[in-house]
């Protein structure tokens, strides 16, 4: 079993961290006990060229960071999180294209087993739009034949379409998508055996629509900063190597599950109007016609009324290739949270969280699997308390809506008055 993160971005990709670099990933990676990465941007001529510097190939189309490189960062990672982090070769390609009678903006992710083929088709890429604007290039190219340049590319080419539900940019979104993935992908889509749920939904929501069935439900962070790599990640249940991982994809097994947003906390979960702070449920869209209530203006239809508009059947109903998943608030959050703060960069919350590390171990074991008594004998009791409460969903959600991320606490602002929020050592 091994836990994966296989859509993230550099520091060439557009308000994204400059910290972005393979170092930081490979530190963060083990801070957050992810197994395996993606590269993100491998398309963007500069990122390429470190990749092939600094990267080497472990034979199973992964790749490791290069020894020499690698030993001088250990003693950044405290030694109960370190671990062996392996990368792939990854990118994300924002599609921008007329097909029927509206403008698609569908995003799509690549992955390839080695740098010739990665290299094969940026170079291809290149010659159809510009790749050296953006880390993430936009290109007027319909998504099948992306696909299928990729196939061309490597016929073990892994293509798994982006955040389907994502209302601006994606296969199944409100403003630009498909009723379907297969009338994204057409005669290709037997090349795709997973999609990605994206921050504002979760496997539930997806088990409503039963042409999914047919695919794995993955999840992953996109991350623009190394310190959220893993918010969302993949269980695989297949050895670490990246012809394993296609070939149980293929075969229909090899995903464990996933670890997943609450839903509610993904900023395009519900429909709403930020401008006019409107935050509405999918009903409420519906009785006002799909305008704002406050200016009158068309709303940003979110996730949950996407899904609920292609529904067929009950949310329990799961298919063949359903998984178990786990819902969880970053660690950094929860400590916020119970120190009482804003925000999660704070120095107070920076200390505990470097100290649980210290002690504990990586955070996705810390929020998962570590005995409550462990966590508790380390910064604090009500750490302990809100990990126990994430871990069987006893949490308050504010549902985000039109780019607007939402809101999860594990106390009510009853409990805040009673409770010393403060954690030990």
């Amino acid at each position: 079993m091994f836990i994966a993160d296989l859509h993230i971005h550099s520091k060439y990709s557009r308000a994204t961290s400059k910290k972005l670099d393979l170092e930081h990933l490979y530190v963060w990676a083990q801070k957050k006990g992810l197994d395996l990465i993606g590269t993100g941007d491998f398309t963007y001529p500069q990122w390429f060229a470190e990749l092939e510097e600094k990267l080497v190939p472990e034979g199973n189309g992964l790749f490791r960071l290069r020894d020499d490189i690698a030993r001088p960062l250990h003693d950044r990672v405290p030694p109960a999180c370190r671990r062996e982090v392996r990368f792939a070769l990854q990118t994300e390609i924002s599609n921008i294209y007329k097909f029927g009678d509206k403008v698609r903006k569908v995003h799509n992710l690549v992955m390839f087993p080695d740098l010739a083929a990665a290299g094969e088709f940026g170079s291809r890429l290149g010659r159809i739009g510009n790749v050296t604007s953006d880390g993430r290039p936009i290109l007027g190219l319909d998504s099948r034949d992306l696909l299928e340049i990729a196939l061309e590319c490597s016929p073990e080419t892994i293509f798994v379409p982006a955040h389907i539900w994502t209302p601006w940019f994606s296969a199944l979104g409100s403003k630009s998508g498909f009723d379907s993935i297969e009338d994204c992908y057409r005669d290709l889509t037997g090349h795709i055996y997973a999609v990605e749920t994206g921050l504002s939904s979760d496997p539930p929501m997806n088990w409503r629509v039963s042409a999914l069935d047919r695919f794995f439900l993955i999840s992953n962070s996109d991350a623009h900063s190394p310190d959220r790599l893993g918010r969302e990640a993949t269980l695989f249940d297949c050895p670490l190597s990246y012809y394993d991982m296609l070939e149980s994809m293929r075969a229909g097994s090899g995903v464990a599950g996933t670890l997943e947003f609450f839903p509610e906390e993904g900023k395009y979960h519900l429909d709403g109007h930020r401008k006019c702070g409107s935050r509405l449920e999918p009903e409420e869209t519906l009785a006002n016609d799909g305008l704002c209530p406050v200016c009158g203006k068309k709303v940003t239809v979110g996730v949950l009324n996407r899904v609920v508009q292609l529904a067929d059947r009950a949310s329990k109903i799961r298919g063949e290739r359903s998984r178990d998943f786990f819902s969880l608030l970053s660690l950094d959050q929860l400590i916020a949270e119970c120190v009482g703060v804003k925000g999660r960069t704070a120095r107070s919350v920076v200390k505990v969280y470097d100290q649980m590390l210290k002690t504990l171990g990586p955070e996705l074991s810390i929020l998962m699997d570590l005995p409550l008594e462990e966590i508790g004998a380390g910064p604090g009791d009500t750490v302990k308390t809100a990990v126990a409460r994430i871990r069987a969903g006893q949490v308050h959600l504010e549902g985000g809506f039109d780019g607007e991320f939402g809101m999860v606490r594990v106390f009510s602002p009853e409990e805040k008055k009673d409770l010393l929020f403060r954690c030990q050592g």
